[in-house]
């Protein structure tokens, strides 16, 4: 056992993504100590997933518990040989969307693992009732959700009971497709977790309690906080007995997200040097984890990028809808004013994106520079823009029964766009309207305004538009973006985002590092490893976050004669307090810290199985081929292009960037086969996943020619560790309010299947 010691504390947190379990080590002062992490398609392919799941027939997606397993062992093997872990006090972590399903045996594997032998040849099959459970991006679970929905009375009068309107990854939807599809599994089952809880489970060896932030979002917890809805438990479970038993299965809930909810194993003490009055607070989900790494302001809203989008905003009091998700906040004391946070998620972000670049350019760095030359809406004219909806998975309300490509050209529906290139464009745009129209109606139910009930549009404009808000109103958007994910690091990206929006963006900096081991192993806080950069701790969100509240948490359970302060105010006063003892050194160097986290994102998504590879990224000659091709044969059908002056496709010079790759020529890299929407989207999916190839170890990820630089980011926002990447454009923002009354026509046509 350890001795104790004096040196300042550390804390850990931890993430369990869909495709990899991460940790992140911060000291007292927020600076972060290292990072490690394990992927789970190159560390344990023996697993031999794709992106961390597997996919079956009817849009199932599932993975292996017992790789998150052997994922821990050898996580914390790794952190063992970097850090002091007798100086970790207090753990965090967090999760994405899934559950796990234990046996009764499972209580005394917990109890009584050997510190002599690895987690994984202890907590094996007989530890779990569901060997494979699903995941965030399960959407096989359509029938159970609508079922659910209707007998609570349709999605409003859901919403208003459990906080959640139906949708397809809802655990109770999910739970009730186990109980009908797999009844041995059910019988089996004492303990049902979330995922983030069976990560506590195990660091505490005994089934941890969950917490109600991430509660809320299952579909059977009670609006305000009541607890377990025992009506819905019933329809889960199929009885009345049954959902009595549901109910034990479930087990207890935290409502106290900074609370002790136990110490560290004996095992984890004994084999990996933990200290053994290390404790541990409620896990919860990775975006909410997000939410507290980034501490936003009331005006804010959180846009994160990944294999689903997010768009997390602060909400100042309770009023559930079916048009968003809304959580209570993971980390508030009790005697704080309760606080919310409301969410609003898309599927269809990173498959539609990657196969976008596939199918358009064949690399992401064209791609990012097609987006910029393309003008608004793919089209120079103010009547003939153009519009495309990429639902490849399905979606939530309204679009659960959407499935499919959908392009419009003139109010009219078509195959393909007469100019391709327009593609790449049109699909961001399509993506980032749908987060500012749903923001918009999530303004209008009342939300952000307790004194009224419905915020009224000014002026008669939305009702002569047919829409609930004025698309020319921009006081009822966010102040600031707070840009997160591998996306956010393209140019093309956030100035998209900011105009959208109307509002500046900014992405989070790297951290300094207080480790002379990470810096060993870094150049600007990006870890190096297998031959190429792993992404750096600042863009760990989520992780970072669950580390930040394991900091807030100890404070309250070791100091608490000390003044409590929120969990926002404490980590911003951390914060400016490191700053100042650092003398700026957060923001130093930041250009080149950003040009380090976007040479990372080929990388990211090589390793996805949602993501298309990275292997074919154009050289300087293919490109050139490219820009040819697609002068030539994708102007406007008589070899002319809609753009002479583009500095891409056009005729005048542009500016080359140097690179490396030695990938094989790309010939007619933008004539792919256009895709309808009448064609097999479960075809397409398989046909894409079938053709990214198993990452090879130690291979270093491709050169890329996309550099995001930062502005001039005023001291505030530095001292939170933030950069401004885009500003607003308000002639930009009135572009895109003038395309919004005809996105939401034709994606009301969408929902209304009249095409």
């Amino acid at each position: 056992m350890p001795v104790k010691s004096s040196t300042p504390p550390h804390f850990l947190g931890l993430e369990l993504s869909t495709e990899q379990l991460r940790a992140t080590i911060v000291d007292e002062d927020l600076a972060v100590i290292g990072s490690e992490i394990v992927d789970f398609d190159t560390d344990l392919i023996e697993y031999q997933t794709r992106g961390g799941m597997f996919t079956t027939p009817g849009d199932a997606y599932t993975t292996p518990v017992e790789m998150w397993v052997k994922a821990l062992d050898l996580l914390m093997e790794r952190i063992r040989k970097r850090f002091d872990l007798g100086r970790i006090k207090t753990i965090g972590g967090c999760a994405q969307n899934a559950s796990v399903w234990w046996t009764p045996e499972s209580l005394s594997y917990l109890a009584n693992l050997n510190p002599a032998e690895p987690l994984s040849t202890q907590l094996t099959a007989a530890a779990f009732s569901l060997l494979h459970t699903p995941v965030a991006q399960d959407t096989s679970t359509l029938a159970q959700s609508q079922a659910l929905e209707a007998a609570l009375g349709g999605p409003d009068a859901m919403a208003a009971r459990v906080s959640t309107s139906a949708h397809l990854a809802l655990t109770a939807a999910q739970a009730m497709k186990v109980r009908e599809g797999n009844p041995d599994a059910w019988a089996r089952t004492a303990r049902v977790s979330l995922a983030s809880t069976f990560l506590s489970s195990v660091l505490m060896g005994a089934w941890a309690p969950m917490a109600e932030a991430e509660v809320s979002g299952t579909g059977m917890w009670s609006a305000g906080g009541a607890g377990w809805d025992e009506e819905v438990l019933e329809l889960v479970a199929g009885s009345k007995e049954e959902g009595r038993r549901f109910k034990e299965m479930l087990g207890e809930v935290e409502s106290f997200g900074g609370k002790k909810i136990g110490t560290v194993s004996p095992y984890f003490v004994e084999r990996y040097g933990f200290d053994h009055d290390a404790f541990l607070i409620p896990f919860s989900s990775d975006h909410l984890s997000v939410y507290l790494s980034l501490c936003p302001s009331s005006t804010d809203a959180i846009v994160s990028f990944g294999s689903m989008d997010v768009l997390l905003t602060p909400a100042p009091h309770y009023l559930p809808s079916r048009l968003y998700n809304l959580y209570p906040h993971p980390a508030q004391d009790p005697q704080e004013k309760r606080k919310y946070i409301a969410m609003l998620l898309s599927r269809n972000a990173d498959v539609p994106r990657a196969l976008v670049r596939d199918m358009y350019t064949k690399s992401w760095s064209a791609f990012d520079r097609l987006v910029s030359v393309v003008p608004p809406g793919g089209s120079i004219g103010l009547d003939d823009k153009l519009f495309s909806f990429w639902v490849l998975q399905g979606e939530s309300f309204p679009f659960a029964h959407v499935k499919g490509i959908f392009r419009f050209e003139t109010g009219v529906k078509v195959n393909e766009f007469r100019d391709l290139r327009a593609n790449p464009r049109c699909l961001l745009e399509s993506q980032l309207l749908s987060f500012r129209v749903r923001y918009a109606r999530m303004v209008s139910s009342g939300l952000f305004y307790p004194s009224r009930p419905s915020r009224k549009p000014r002026g008669s404009i939305a009702s002569s538009l047919g829409i609930a808000f004025d698309p020319y109103d921009a006081t009822h958007l966010p102040r600031r973006i707070l840009a997160v994910g591998s996306a956010a690091n393209f140019p093309s990206v956030v100035g998209l985002l900011s105009d959208v929006f109307n509002a500046p963006v900014f992405v989070p900096s790297a951290s300094p590092s207080t480790s002379s081991a990470a810096d060993k192993n870094g150049v600007n806080g990006a870890l190096v490893k297998k031959g190429g950069l792993l992404p750096t701790p600042s863009r760990e969100s989520a992780c970072l976050g669950s580390a930040y509240m394991a900091r807030w948490a100890w404070k309250r359970v070791a100091k608490p004669e000390e003044r409590r302060e929120s969990f926002e105010d404490e980590i911003r006063t951390l914060l400016r307090k490191r700053w100042i003892s650092t003398n700026g050194i957060a923001a130093a160097d930041a250009s080149a810290i950003i040009r380090s986290n976007t040479a990372s994102y080929s990388q990211i998504h090589a390793r996805s199985a949602l993501s298309a590879p990275t292997a074919a990224a154009i050289n300087e000659e293919d490109e050139d081929e490219l820009e040819e091709d697609a002068h030539e044969k994708m102007g406007n059908g008589n070899g002319t292009s809609s753009y002479p002056h583009s500095p891409l496709f056009g005729s005048e010079p542009r500016t080359r960037t140097t690179t490396s790759s030695s990938s094989p020529s790309l010939t007619s890299a933008l004539n792919t086969p256009s895709l309808t929407a009448s064609s097999s989207v479960s075809t397409l999916l398989n046909g894409a996943l079938s053709q990214v190839p198993t990452p090879t170890p130690g291979t270093p990820s491709p050169p890329t020619a996309v550099t995001l630089t930062a502005l001039p980011t005023d001291d505030v926002d530095a001292q939170a560790g933030l950069l401004k990447v885009a500003d607003s454009d308000n002639d930009a923002f009135m572009t895109y309010a003038a395309i919004v009354p005809e996105y939401c026509r034709l994606e009301g046509m969408l929902v209304k299947a009249l095409v």
